[in-house]
């Protein structure tokens, strides 16, 4: 079905968007888009909030570029979705928590600017009322553990202003956890690092292991009192990547009754384009170190000239289908359960999507190959989203 029949353009032009269709007892759906459209999705990750208030100026008008905006998220059925407040490492040691309470209330204007369309979520409740509302609930998450600067009492700084999610690295080690794409220096979590686990899980927030170390998994998942997140990483066993986790990771991510979100990134997915994209960031990190040189003050120049080198190996780097993300979807539900396998699209934040999910509007593309894989309706709502709302609401709360 094409998603811009009529039906679904005379949707998207109504106020408040469509009345959500609901089966009665029993009843199922033949169609996909109609599946899709019923369905709560929720993506575990994104990186659009660098986008804010720069390129993207307006988030409510439909853009020719990036990957997702209000229109095409309206378009996509997608129901709620976690805003990555991405912290470069450039700002650490002392300007990290600015640059993240910067790019938040960005964040936080355009959720205000758009109070027909979507609103902030603080819980599991307000996912199941913007839902009824035809809204898209709209999570803040840290990604970068050098956000809180080294100090705990930063993390209720951060809850306090809306935030409910974090990443306790990225791709360099903080001072108290190793990331998987750096030399290993803790050998897990420090004894601050294990401080900060405790504090998210009394504070109520998630504690996403997309970046971390193989040790920090581990470590982490012995210590949590709560589910944990994996919000944007693949199965190492199809493509053999350190951000993706091994089926012993995926075993342990289900005793901890966790969520894993299955990324859109081909490097993660396919291991010839995972082997091209690596060629290609080892070619450019001495132009990338240039360019966070001569633009250390202004981080949105940084992205753009960032990805102008990128566009060069545009050509270069070998297409990867929408079926890949179908291939570890299969994959981590043979290993980990359907209850632990979710969406972690990392739109906006990749430079190179799979064929078929050029951006959040071909959503309902997923549910149909989920469908024609052989996913009953109950197990493709949980896959869409249903895992990850009650993850959210185990460690946030109702």
């Amino acid at each position: 079905m094409n998603v811009m029949s009529v039906p679904l353009m005379i949707w998207l032009a109504q106020p408040g968007g469509p009345a959500r269709q609901t089966p009665g007892a029993g009843e199922l759906f033949e169609d996909s888009d109609s599946l899709h459209r019923s369905a709560l999705v929720f993506d575990g990750h994104c990186d659009t909030a660098q986008r804010f208030g720069i390129e993207l100026e307006d988030f409510a008008v439909r853009q020719t570029s990036g990957h997702l905006d209000l229109p095409r998220m309206l378009e996509g059925g997608l129901d709620a979705q976690v805003f990555a407040i991405w912290v470069d490492p450039q700002w650490w040691p002392d300007r990290a928590l600015y640059r993240t309470l910067d790019l938040t209330l960005r964040a936080l204007k355009v959720i205000e600017a758009n109070p027909e369309r979507m609103g902030l979520a603080q819980s599991a409740a307000d996912v199941r009322k913007f839902h009824k509302q035809n809204k898209v609930a709209a999570f803040l998450g840290i990604e970068g553990g050098y956000a809180i600067e080294d100090k705990l009492e930063n993390l209720k700084v951060l809850r306090d202003t809306g935030v409910r999610l974090m990443t306790l690295t990225w791709n360099k080690n903080t001072n108290w956890a190793d990331s998987s794409s750096d030399e290993p220096k803790w050998g897990g979590l420090t004894d601050f690092g294990e401080a900060v686990v405790r504090e998210m899980n009394r504070l109520g927030m998630v504690i996403d292991l997309s970046h971390a170390s193989d040790e920090v998994f581990y470590h982490t998942l012995k210590l949590s009192r709560k589910p944990v997140l994996v919000s944007h990483s693949a199965c190492r066993a199809l493509c053999d990547h350190p951000r993706n986790l091994s089926d012993g990771m995926l075993k342990a991510l289900a005793l901890n009754d966790g969520v894993i979100g299955i990324p859109f990134y081909p490097g993660f997915l396919d291991p010839r384009a995972s082997a091209v994209l690596e060629k290609m960031w080892k070619a450019l990190e001495p132009e990338f170190s240039k360019l966070m040189r001569r633009f250390a003050k202004d981080p949105d120049k940084l992205r753009y000239a960032r990805q102008r080198l990128v566009d060069r190996w545009r050509k270069r780097v070998p297409r990867v289908s929408i079926d890949k993300v179908l291939d570890h979807i299969d994959h981590a539900v043979k290993i980990a359960g359907v209850d632990h396998v979710g969406l972690g699209s990392d739109f906006d934040g990749i430079s190179f999507t799979p064929v078929g999910l050029e951006d959040v509007s071909k959503l309902p593309t997923l549910t149909a190959k989920l469908k024609q894989r052989g996913y009953s309706e109950p197990d493709i709502r949980k896959i869409l989203g249903e895992n990850l709302l009650r993850l959210f609401e185990k460690v946030i709360g109702e």
